[in-house]
């Protein structure tokens, strides 16, 4: 028997070096603006871009079903055209001003793709109702156990649904020259449609994928990045003492030992589905909030913004109607500003393989403390986060920690030694550097 124990690294997505130390902001065209369009979210990209975002992700801009829509506007997940955008947002020269607006100011802009279904009245159910899924009495079915009575499913194992799918992502960057997808509910589409999509969207040019999924093998030949979903309800359930910070731990060990390390993971606090059903920022983390969001920007990860979370994400948005965003000047937006400057100051914070893992340092409060390094040979980060509602004094064992450092946001100067003792309020994070 020829055996040949050399690795083959299946992992063949390569991470563009622009994207190394990026952050992607969410942005909902129908309720960014007093406008709720195109117009209003091109004059909204240097707001944008002065937070440190790099990546735009807009949310469908297609034209929204009629038939069986919910609410007055419908959800801009409800899909009538492909080839099409959503009147309500502007014409096809609005959206290829914003892009262009985006582009001059180096950031890369993506759209929502939906690919799982559609509406009820797109044309394709009249021309081609063979693409479609169909129940036990073979009618047409909205996603099983889900309510979204608003769409009905496609069929991937049908060829010519793959190829009039993939002819309308290449249409997208083709004509408007937009930077890549992020993919609804990709993990109900087959990984073997999304190698053919991609395969055929990076000839035309290299393109940027999110996948709105948790599976590591998104990422083999088609995914830049998928959601850490885990990460995000981790967080949320040790914010109201629901687990222990062990789950946490498990998470990172997971996610260093189970995911290539070039894959990035988003983490985030909010985006559209957390604030719609599930509330704020605040409202999903209470106390917990700013140590969350210092974690999804200072450890791995690639953090999102949701928009209006700079402005403190005052309430939650209507998903079916108009409901502008109530834009104010926020000490939360102050605080991504800052965190996000410091992100792209330091090549071991980079994402993925361009920046350093997370490593470990145990202290005596595991059960409510926090703390890692992040280094290499020139930088290194210590960070301490108190995850519980109560002071505590924590040392730290091991030498990886110890050193001289300045406090990220104070300068204040303090050596950590291995007597050293913390002393942390409800909730602290501390971010050190050397």
């Amino acid at each position: 028997m020829d055996i040949n124990p050399e690795p083959k690294h299946r992992y063949k997505v390569e991470q563009p070096k622009w994207s190394s130390h990026a952050v992607i902001y969410q942005v909902n065209t129908r309720q960014f603006s007093k406008e709720g369009n195109f117009e209003g979210v091109r004059k909204g990209l240097s707001h944008i871009k002065s937070l440190g975002a790099d990546i735009v992700w807009l949310m469908p801009i297609n034209p929204i079903g009629d038939k069986h829509r919910k609410g007055e506007l419908g959800s801009p997940y409800a899909v009538k055209d492909y080839l099409a955008v959503n009147a309500e947002f502007g014409t096809e020269q609005d959206f290829k001003a914003l892009v262009e607006e985006a582009h001059r100011l180096s950031l890369k802009v993506i759209i929502d793709w939906v690919p799982n279904h559609s509406a009820w009245d797109n044309h394709l159910v009249t021309e081609h109702p063979e693409w479609y899924a169909k129940d036990y009495k073979g009618d047409f079915r909205p996603s099983p156990w889900w309510d979204w009575s608003d769409i009905i499913e496609f069929d991937y194992e049908q060829v010519g649904l793959r190829k009039y799918m993939i002819n309308a992502l290449c249409y997208w960057v083709e004509k408007f020259d937009i930077d890549g997808f992020r993919c609804d509910v990709a993990g109900y589409v087959p990984n073997d449609f999304w190698q053919q999509a991609v395969s055929a969207l990076n000839k035309i040019k290299p393109v940027f994928m999110l996948a709105e999924w948790e599976d590591r093998d998104l990422h083999e030949t088609a995914f830049n990045m998928t959601y850490a979903w885990s990460w995000n309800e981790t967080l949320h359930e040790l914010a109201y003492g629901k687990c222990s910070l062990d789950r946490l731990r498990k998470y990172y060990s997971w996610n260093e030992r189970s995911w290539p390390q070039s894959a990035y993971r988003m983490t985030f606090v909010s985006n559209h589905d957390k604030n719609a059903w599930d509330g704020t920022q605040r409202e999903q983390f209470g106390d917990a909030l700013e140590a969350c969001i210092a974690l999804s920007v200072i450890g791995e990860g690639m953090p999102l913004i949701h928009n209006g979370q700079e402005a403190g994400e005052t309430k939650r948005l209507a998903f079916f109607e108009r409901d502008p965003i109530d834009w104010q000047n926020h000490e939360i937006g102050d605080l991504y500003r800052k965190l996000i400057a410091l992100k792209k100051s330091k090549v071991v914070l980079g994402n993925g393989e361009y920046g350093a893992r997370m490593i470990q340092v145990p202290n005596s409060k595991m059960d409510e403390v926090f703390s890692f390094v992040r280094h290499n040979e020139q930088e290194k980060m210590f960070v301490i986060i108190n995850f519980s509602s109560e002071q505590v004094d924590v040392t730290f064992e091991e030498p990886l920690f110890e050193g001289d450092y300045t406090h990220w946001d104070s300068n204040e100067k303090s050596a950590f030694k291995s007597d050293t003792v913390r002393n942390l309020a409800p909730w602290q994070f501390e971010i050190w550097l050397t």
